[in-house]
């Protein structure tokens, strides 16, 4: 596939005439920015304006339709040239309710219909914008709507899931299944009572909810719903829209539009910000893509030889260094931020965009709220085009202040590494992964008593402070944490798989780090051991709730782990210099045994000197502490920070096997 030789001869029709303007460009630099704010409609009952950003078209037309599919187009209007590259018109009368699509000629080739690049609302399936009036989506109380308080980012705890994995089961009690509607019921439960949906989220604790791509995405049919459908949605077509399926009606703008605010606010009203999963660095497609449709070339990075880079191994990469992508990534979640009150965003392979980009979304998301959390995947699926060093990869994080990205050194260290499903490591009692783990428990920073042998050492230590540091076992991608004890340890029992669950979870939220935990490890949801379950039908994604009344203990252990760290200052200090004063690691005689204090009382914790060991052996093991009188709070599984479970004096601390023992002064 071959990409339009830079050397276009853009050809501009001067307005009321049949002459035309010829302009060269020598590269993508060239091409000229626009400096006003980026909309492609602005209505009015009135009038409404269009334009689109197109420097390299001859003639560009819109055309209106009655509805979002079929039909032919009532009227065709010519946009005529304007500053910076932009193309303008504005139709007189209310247009509110109609449909309307871009087609550009470039080098005398009409390239096909688009909605165009920023279209705010679109019809069904996402072939066509449409003019809607914005102030009306909003639900009642909207203009009220605040987001929950945040002090801090070490604060945070974040949930990731899926909408239709959280509500499809039949026994969720839940109407709205798989529908953005469907965070928004109160008082939903299982047969048996158990609290599901929002309610089970309050329940547990967390502070952020993690919705996987909610925009609107290719893979499924909104006109085809009636038929069994899914997919992750990681195949963007319409980056500032809400995807249709999960509203109730894809045909009508304005419902999806209204139902993403409504569960938006409802996730307000109960103390959790949400955060949208973004996914700039590719598109669905390639040349029948909206960018591709409107500016060729432009929106994506080349290889040497003039093909389509693909760093993202979903067939092209999209150029984030070039002026006006890097215009629309800011404006792109600005606009979430202000029209949907998003608290965060989640990047997407974050690696293939540059650093500069990076930081200037940082920045433009400061002057509106500096407490939206943002953090992505610090790897790219290939080698983008761009040298290492302008990359935002995790390796460069230090470069990124008030960005984090995921650490897949903890992950791995605890459960395996990624694409070898079979191999386990620390919490299965695999020794050599003690250095990676306690990487983690400091948050990624650089600590006196990690990396200090030559043997037990993680690659790299790459975060400036722990907040930068996203802590987690598992997530979407590959395995949850429940299939992979099954690969690892075939032969283990419900009851230790159970056992493993609540310690892999135990240094997941005793991590220094953000911690971050996927949709139903709580309950240890599985996925029927599929990996990779992008688009697996529901029955293998679907989180089973009659789970949570099987493994109440692991539930009641996550949320008293939440709980804790949220009442305990001292297990997210927030700031490197701290974590190193106050966290020590603590001698141990044996292999798959990690144990450290966080010494005195930090940040005001009313705690004192609060013992974590984390055994993973098949075996009791003694450990040494700092000689005191302890009350144990966590211990065997199971969690009483209020009553405590037992009381301990001396130096020599006895763990039972494959467990968590937590204690404080």
């Amino acid at each position: 596939m071959k990409v339009k030789h830079l050397l276009i001869m853009s050809m501009l029709a001067t307005v009321g005439c049949n002459s035309v303007q010829q302009k060269s460009y020598s590269s993508f630099d060239d091409y000229p920015v626009y400096s006003g704010e980026w909309n492609e409609m602005l209505y009015s009952p009135s009038a409404t304006q269009f334009s689109l950003w197109a420097p390299t078209a001859q003639e560009v037309n819109l055309s209106f339709y009655q509805s979002g599919t079929g039909g032919t187009a009532l009227q065709t209007v010519a946009l005529k040239p304007a500053k910076e590259g932009m193309w303008t018109t504005t139709v007189q009368g209310d247009l509110k309710g109609r449909f309307y699509t871009f087609n550009v000629n470039v080098d005398g080739k009409w390239l096909g219909e688009t909605p165009g690049v920023m279209a705010k609302a679109v019809g069904v399936n996402g072939d066509r914008a449409a003019v809607v009036d914005l102030g009306e989506t909003n639900p009642e109380g909207w203009e009220q709507d605040v987001r929950p308080a945040l002090t801090s980012f070490s604060d945070i705890v974040i949930y990731e899931m899926h909408h239709r994995d959280f509500s499809m089961d039949s026994l969720s009690g839940i109407q709205y299944k798989g529908k953005f509607l469907a965070l928004t019921e109160a008082g939903t439960t299982t047969p048996k009572g158990e609290k599901t949906g929002i309610d089970h989220l309050k329940e547990l604790g967390v502070t952020h909810v993690h919705i996987l791509p909610s925009f609107d995405y290719s893979s499924v049919d909104e006109e085809k719903l009636d038929r069994p459908q899914y997919n992750w949605g990681y195949d963007p077509k319409n980056y500032n829209v809400p995807e249709g399926s999960y509203a109730t009606d894809p045909y009508t703008p304005d419902v999806r539009i209204r139902e993403f605010k409504q569960m938006v606010m409802a996730l307000h009203k109960a103390g959790i910000r949400v955060v949208l999963d973004v996914v700039y660095n590719h598109t669905a497609v390639t040349e029948g893509s909206n960018f591709e449709l409107t500016v060729p070339g432009y929106f994506y990075r080349q290889t040497p030889e003039g093909t389509f880079a693909n760093a993202s191994a979903c067939g092209n990469e999209t150029a984030s260094e070039r002026a006006m992508m890097r215009k629309y990534m800011i404006e792109s979640v600005c606009y979430w931020v202000n029209e949907y009150h998003i608290d965060g965003f989640r990047f997407d392979l974050m690696g293939i965009h540059d650093i500069e980009t990076m930081n200037a979304i940082r920045q433009a998301l400061d002057k509106i709220d500096p407490s939206i959390f943002v953090y992505g995947e610090g790897w790219a699926a290939g080698s983008p085009q761009l040298p290492q060093e302008l990359l935002a990869m995790k390796n460069n994080v230090s470069q990124m202040p008030g960005i984090a990205a995921f650490s897949d050194e903890l992950r791995d260290s605890l459960r395996g590494p990624f694409g070898h499903d079979e191999q386990g490591a620390f919490v299965i009692g695999r020794p050599g992964h003690e250095a990676g783990v306690k990487f983690g428990l400091v948050g990624g920073i650089e600590h006196p008593q990690v990396n200090v042998d030559s043997v037990h050492r993680v690659p790299k230590i790459w975060a400036s402070q722990p907040t930068q540091f996203i802590s987690y076992v598992s997530c979407h991608d590959d395995m949850c944490l429940a299939d992979r004890l099954k690969v690892t340890l075939p032969g283990a029992s419900e009851k230790e798989r159970a056992a493993l669950h609540k310690l892999a979870e135990t240094a997941v939220l005793t991590s220094q780090g953000v911690p971050f935990i996927f949709a139903g490890d709580e309950v240890m949801r599985d996925k029927k051991g599929v990996a990779n379950s992008y688009k697996s039908p529901d029955d293998i994604n679907t989180i089973n709730w009659e789970l949570k009344t099987a493994h109440r203990d692991v539930f009641d252990y996550v949320k008293g782990l939440i709980a804790m760290r949220k009442a305990h200052p001292a297990f997210r200090m927030g700031d490197a210099d701290k974590v190193r004063q106050h966290l020590e690691f603590l001698p141990v005689e044996q292999d798959n045994v990690i144990a450290f204090c966080l010494k005195g009382k930090p940040c005001g914790d009313t705690w004192d000197n609060i013992i974590v060991v984390l055994n993973a052996r098949q075996e009791r093991v003694t450990v040494g502490v700092p000689a005191g009188n302890y009350q144990i709070v966590c211990k065997d599984g199971k969690i009483d920070m209020a009553n405590g479970l037992g009381r301990m004096s001396g130096s020599r601390l006895e763990i039972a096997p494959r467990s968590a023992l937590i204690m404080h002064q």
